[in-house]
C-alpha cells in the first residue's frame, strides 16, 4: 500500500517498478542550458550539431537523467527519499521532440539502514537510452 506521497522502506519489495514519462522540448533544452551553463553548441546549434556524429541537436544527457531524479522522488520511493547516489552509462542520444520514459526497479532494500538500491533506466520508443542504478534513503513510516 502507499500513500499519495509514494511508498516508505516497509511498503517496497524487491520487484517493484514505476516510471514517469516526459517529451523533451526545446524549453527544456534551453533552460536546461542555462541552468546548468552547459551551452555546448551539440545541444543548442543545429547547423554545428549536424556536422557531428548525431547529425542534429541532442538533449543533455544530464537532462535525461533528472527524469530519473523525478521518477524516484514523485513514483517510488516518492517524497521524503534522499538520494545518495547514482551511476549512469548514456546508451543513445535524446532529440528534441522525443518522449522519454524513465523506469525504476526495487533491486534491492536494507530496512536496518533505511537504503534502497534500484535499477535505474530511460528508453524513447522502446529503446534503452540511459541505464544505471541509484541508492537512495526510504522514506520512513
Amino acid at each position: 500500500m502507499s500513500t499519495e506521497l509514494g511508498f516508505t522502506i516497509d511498503q517496497m519489495e524487491v520487484g517493484m517498478t514505476r516510471s514517469y514519462a516526459k517529451t523533451i522540448t526545446e524549453t527544456d533544452i534551453i533552460m536546461f542550458a542555462a541552468a546548468s551553463g552547459d551551452i555546448n553548441p551539440v545541444h543548442l546549434n543545429q547547423e554545428y550539431a549536424e556536422k557531428t556524429m548525431f547529425g542534429g541537436r541532442i538533449a543533455h544527457g544530464i537532462l535525461s537523467a533528472g527524469l530519473v531524479s523525478a521518477c524516484i522522488a514523485n513514483k517510488l520511493p516518492g517524497a521524503g527519499t534522499v538520494y545518495l547516489g547514482q551511476t549512469l552509462k548514456f546508451k543513445a542520444p535524446v532529440r528534441p521532440g522525443d518522449t522519454m520514459t524513465a523506469i525504476v526497479t526495487v533491486k534491492s532494500l536494507d530496512a536496518e539502514k533505511n537504503r534502497v538500491v534500484l535499477d535505474t533506466i530511460c528508453q524513447v520508443g522502446g529503446k534503452t537510452v540511459l541505464e544505471g542504478e541509484a541508492t537512495v534513503l526510504a522514506p520512513k513510516q
